[in-house]
């Protein structure tokens, strides 16, 4: 009888050792979210992305581009430390909703707040592209940045278009 009465203490035990991590996108604290790329704030949920870990942290990205930058970074090995991370982005049709980064098609041409010009959409048209396809535009240097960066005189002598 006394080896029963141990038993739920170690279910118990056992329950709280094996949670799953929570992967549902989080609400954005507009006071306190920052930009782990750009150090922004995040103004506008229509372009914003958030990435989270295994162990339910988040990296919050004003920008997609944001994004696209910092996962080049040792900071990215970090924070995924080889395991699954899930990443949201803001809907830009429909406000408040967000979208599995990876499965959503992107725009281009917007003003998105760091001048990448993507925004995510949920079905794909004759002019959107993949999550691999925007980051291989990005990467060919086909973005509104320079644009964006002359608008903000942002673009000083000896910076090179890409």
């Amino acid at each position: 009888m006394k080896k029963f009465m141990f038993l739920p203490i170690v279910l118990l035990f056992l329950a709280s050792c094996s949670h799953a991590p929570d992967f549902s996108p989080r609400k954005i604290n507009y006071d306190r979210d920052i930009c782990a790329q750009c150090l922004m704030g995040i103004a506008d949920q229509e372009y914003a992305v958030q990435a989270i870990n295994s162990y339910g942290d988040v990296l919050w990205f004003d920008d997609i581009g944001c994004l696209h930058e910092y996962m080049k970074s040792p900071d990215w090995k970090k924070f995924t430390g080889g395991k699954k991370v899930q990443i949201w982005v803001g809907d830009s049709e429909h406000k408040g909703k967000w979208l599995d980064a990876e499965k959503a098609y992107y725009n281009f041409g917007k003003h998105t707040p760091m001048g990448y010009g993507y925004s995510a959409v949920a079905q794909p048209n004759d002019s959107t592209y993949t999550f691999q396809q925007m980051f291989k535009r990005i990467d060919e240097g086909k973005t509104m940045r320079e644009e964006f960066l002359k608008e903000h005189k942002m673009m000083g002598k000896g910076m090179k278009k890409k």
